[in-house]
């Protein structure tokens, strides 16, 4: 049984301790600890799981004294590599809340960190887990879109300022960023995750409504190093609640939206050749959610899991987490500087 230690017990760490509750009761893992700065968020969150499950206020004590295997990050984006550094000195693996940083030279630091103690570093996609985007990349990878002309993603939401105020750290570009950053951070994945390769980026950003240091909304434009072309628009000053979290393929065989309030709803299902049992599924796998995070938890961690059980192929590694950094990063360099913003290469490793 994978033994996980919890740091941060904020508004996702519930997502993480269900998930964690449910391949307990399978006999696969267990949060053995909690820790927070806020005593009474520790003892709440180990109090939640139940017997056995620790809490602590100090990491590097957690790190030092807990018999844990995997360490779930879950503080601000900001503090992420840091604190993956730390977990991968102690030998521990360390999962990662999105995005994985907000710099990708702090997010390199960690892969390094990583690859030289020999542990794994996961960051959550939970979305990629999602059934409707399954099945989208599914059709996508037997190449029924044929050539993909546009990507195109739109998350309109809502954040009031009490949601920015619970926190200090909420919206500065030390430990949050904006819009982007933070509530698009999954939809920037998927769309790379679907176009593959971005070779430039250009952006407009404003902070229009809330008192924030970061942006409130924000477009952004991307060419594919296919030659495709793609889309990012977000906004959390949407009237009056969450409208929308969606993700569009554009494609010379093919067009596919996935809507909802966050992918759970396929909209459009239209391809020139058929395919019986995907487009047959197609019609029946969309689902109600009252939550923008969706239900990818738990599947996110039955991956994590396997991949440590199993020597299953990642698909979350801290890899896949810089490409999203990577991307919203030149972003924001883009909408200072006013120009076109070119992507590195990725980092390999020894």
């Amino acid at each position: 049984m994978i033994k996980i230690g919890l740091l941060g017990c904020g508004r996702i760490s519930k997502n993480h301790i269900d998930s964690i509750k449910t391949l307990h009761t399978e006999g696969l893992a267990t949060l053995a600890t909690a820790c927070d700065i806020l005593p009474d968020r520790a003892q709440a969150a180990a109090a939640s799981f139940g017997p056995g499950c620790a809490p602590f206020t100090d990491y590097a004590e957690m790190l030092l004294k807990a018999d844990i295997d995997l360490v779930s990050i879950c503080t601000p984006s900001g503090l992420h590599p840091e604190q993956v550094v730390q977990a991968a000195r102690a030998g521990k693996h360390a999962l990662s809340e999105k995005p994985a940083g907000t710099r990708t030279a702090d997010v390199d630091r960690a892969i390094a960190a990583c690859d030289e103690a020999g542990v794994k570093y996961f960051v959550v996609k939970q979305n990629r887990f999602n059934k409707t985007v399954q099945l989208l990349r599914k059709a996508l990878e037997v190449g029924r879109f044929g050539q993909v002309y546009m990507i195109a993603s739109n998350i309109f939401w809502t954040r009031p300022q009490d949601y920015y105020d619970q926190a200090p750290w909420r919206g500065t570009w030390a430990l949050d960023g904006g819009c982007l950053s933070n509530q698009a951070a999954h939809y920037v994945d998927l769309v790379q995750w679907f176009g593959g390769a971005v070779e430039s980026v250009q952006a407009f950003s404003a902070t229009l409504a809330r008192r924030i240091e970061a942006e409130d909304t924000i477009v952004v434009n991307l060419r594919f190093r296919s030659g495709a072309l793609g889309s990012i628009n977000v906004t959390v000053l949407t009237y009056p609640k969450n409208l929308e979290g969606s993700i569009i393929i554009l494609g010379e065989k093919g067009t596919v939206r996935i809507g909802g309030v966050a992918l759970n709803k396929i909209e459009q299902w239209q391809f020139e050749a058929p395919h019986p049992m995907m487009d047959e599924e197609a019609q029946s796998i969309s689902y109600e959610t009252g939550s923008v995070y969706g239900f990818g938890h738990l599947d996110f961690y039955r991956h994590c899991l396997d991949v440590l059980d199993n020597g299953a192929e990642e698909m979350v590694s801290g890899r896949e987490g810089r490409k999203t950094v990577e991307i919203i990063e030149a972003a924001y360099q883009s909408a200072l500087s006013g120009g076109q913003v070119k992507l590195g290469a990725m980092p390999r490793k020894n």
